[in-house]
């Protein structure tokens, strides 16, 4: 007979499980229930961490941004080839694993200024931190012009996704982190 699992192996089960329930299911139908159920523990060690799914699934981004993204964002120093690869990453999370957690997320923050906050803080800052530091390295390095404000371009870039993943009118993937690269490209073209 299996024991019970350690604290950090049950985190870690409840943080995956949410993200794979989350985009199986939706993000309305997932419950603290059914959560605990799929990832093999009480009801109770979920709350013990977490008050609500919301929160669950803010960590499990913030998790997965931690454990998942370091290791497939290595810089080349080729300014556009990584904001194509930064993109493309993000944009391929979004179609995987994270795409209905961060549209739920962004629905309950709308109603929530806790959550709105932190959502900002932990979730979408670091991406936008990111593309605009890749960004500004091209400027300083003579790749890029700053004809067009930095922050604009990083809204542009995730503000396309972000039209996306709530319309559902156009894929988000690959295809349209090259594209993208490809406008910022003009739009900072020395």
């Amino acid at each position: 007979m299996r024991g019970r699992p350690r604290s950090e192996e049950a985190r870690r089960a409840i943080l995956d499980t949410a993200l794979r329930l989350c985009e199986r299911d939706g993000y309305r139908q997932l419950t603290i229930k059914t959560l605990a159920d799929e990832a093999g523990v009480g009801r109770q060690t979920v709350y013990r961490w977490w008050p609500d799914k919301a929160q669950v699934l803010l960590d499990a981004l913030i998790d997965l941004r931690e454990r998942a993204l370091g290791s497939r964002l290595a810089e080349t120093g080729d300014t556009l080839r990584d904001v194509r690869n930064l993109l493309a990453v993000t944009f391929d999370l979004t179609h995987e694993i994270t795409g209905k957690a961060l549209v739920g997320l962004l629905a309950d923050a709308q109603d929530d200024p806790e959550l709105s906050r932190r959502l900002q803080d932990t979730v979408i800052a670091p991406r936008r931190a990111a593309l605009e530091a890749l960004l500004r390295r091209g400027v300083e390095s003579g790749v890029l012009a700053e004809n067009v404000a930095l922050p604009l371009v990083v809204d542009f870039a995730f503000g396309t996704m972000w039209y996306r993943l709530l319309h559902h009118h156009a894929p988000v993937d690959a295809a349209l982190a090259a594209e993208v690269t490809d406008a910022i490209a003009r739009l900072l073209a020395r």
